[in-house]
């Protein structure tokens, strides 16, 4: 890799910058999004009890995905900070250990959760009815499991260098493949769940072998070799460091997901599945913020890997302000037109309907503060603070909303449901604004070039 990148991550201005990053890591998360909206728009073809399967199923596609984001987040972090203090023979070992561990990892996961397939379904939450349903479509998913984990890994990986353009590529190429094998299967082949769930462990196959070779021959990235790979303590505690705030928070997402298909299967599949589409609507939203943050990140990390912690703050800001604005947008839009978005998945599901209406107005709500937590979150992760990002990764699942559960569910019902999440969302931006203050203090006090040089001292260290 030429230092030309460098110079451009370390001078441009930071606005058009972060611009520039983002509009590959939005299509990326919109297109990807919109993938599991689109798969959920055919199985809800098949009925509420299939609507539901998809629901059970997505605790552990959480877990799936929190080892992509471990390993992804873990080494990309650090890659782009070595990559901002000029040090790429650290960083192609860390994406070699990296993407190696994860493949293993994951494999590992797959062949454990087929021995017990039915067992883990029931503890997911799946009820009499949603069984058979949740058993079609998990079983190819947990068979998927290893290259689901290999994309998020090497998406990560991309974004971090800032060639999330490069990623694009892999992301698009298995959405394709997924939008036109999903109909072809349920309907045209009659499979059913197991048609939905066999075309994305294709599309996610596909995906991650188009991610492999452009991670192994494209130019101007840090290249996966298995001679780099490497078992040095002081690598996997950087790889600890990087991802463990991630690995928490998808972690705790699935454990509460869990929890919730259990308190909304005492009312019916059809609650569970209203709080599944909505959970897919509101990923729509997200995406976008997400998207725009992660074009934040590969700044943010060469940056502090630079020493420039003046652009690193001045990045942040132009973030939360530009996510913000969007997501009022989206939550004006959402809120009124919630009954007409969730019956394109309810139909005539009168529960569906009403219940996802309700529970989307209300998150609606507080949707707008997420950006300052989501961005926050990903700034504290990427300057290596695991502490207070730790801390902020718990908070939203561990100490809010599996605490509320528990607390307005016996008390309101499928009411305390609907509120158990916009509650911890306001919970979570209080606590993000008493752990950031410190962090942007710091970023501002710390930008002078006296400071440039203090990320590679650290560096040596390792």
């Amino acid at each position: 890799m030429d230092n030309s990148k460098h110079t451009m991550m370390t001078t441009k201005p930071v606005g058009e910058l972060i611009i520039k990053m983002a509009a590959a890591s939005i299509v990326i998360m919109l297109v990807t999004a919109l993938y599991n909206l689109t798969a959920s728009y055919f199985v809800s073809h098949l009925g509420t009890n299939a609507i539901a399967a998809v629901g059970v199923s997505f605790p552990l596609q959480a877990v799936i995905q929190a080892i992509g984001f471990f390993f992804g987040q873990g080494a990309g972090n650090y890659i782009s900070r070595s990559l901002g203090a000029l040090e790429h023979d650290k960083a192609a070992k860390m994406a070699a250990t990296g993407f190696f561990s994860a493949f293993f990892i994951s494999t590992l996961l797959s062949i454990s959760c087929l021995l017990f397939l039915n067992p883990l379904v029931r503890l997911l939450g799946a009820t009499d009815s949603i069984l058979p349903f949740a058993v079609d479509y998990l079983r190819w998913i947990i068979i998927a499991a290893p290259f689901m984990v290999s994309s998020f890994m090497l998406n990560n990986l991309l974004r971090f260098q800032g060639a999330a353009n490069l990623a694009v590529i892999g992301i698009v190429s298995g959405v394709v493949v997924n939008v036109g094998l999903t109909p072809l299967f349920i309907f045209t082949f009659d499979m059913g769940m197991t048609g939905a769930a066999l075309a994305g462990m294709i599309s996610q196959i596909i995906s991650s072998l188009v991610l492999f070779l452009i991670v192994c021959y494209g130019k101007d990235i840090v290249r996966i070799r298995f001679g780099n790979f490497t078992f040095k303590f002081s690598v996997y505690k950087n790889i600890i460091n990087g991802g463990t705030p991630s690995f928490l928070r998808q972690g705790l997402l699935s454990v509460s997901t869990i929890l919730l298909n259990h308190a909304a299967g005492n009312y019916g599949e059809s609650v569970i599945a209203a709080l599944s589409v909505v959970t897919r609507i509101v990923m729509i939203a997200a995406a976008i913020v997400l998207g725009i943050g992660q074009g934040y990140q590969p700044v943010c990390g060469f940056n502090y890997g630079a020493g420039l912690f003046q652009r690193v703050r001045s990045g942040f800001w132009f973030t939360v302000r530009s996510t913000t604005i969007f997501l009022i947008i989206a939550a004006l839009a959402g809120y009124i037109f919630s009954p007409q978005l969730i019956s394109i998945f309810g139909h005539e599901d009168k529960i569906v309907i009403d219940v996802g209406s309700h529970a989307l107005r209300f998150q609606c709500l507080i949707l707008p503060f997420s950006a300052f937590i989501i961005v926050m979150n990903m700034m504290l992760q990427t300057t290596g603070k695991t502490v207070p990002a730790s801390i902020l990764a718990l908070s939203r699942q561990g100490l809010f909303l599996i605490p509320l559960l528990y607390t307005l569910v016996p008390l309101w019902g499928v009411l305390g449901i609907e509120l158990c999440t916009p509650i911890a969302d306001s919970l979570t931006f209080i606590l993000t604004i008493i752990l950031g203050r410190k962090a942007l203090t710091e970023l501002k006090q710390g930008g002078n070039e006296s400071h440039i040089g203090f990320v590679k001292k650290e560096n040596r260290k390792d």
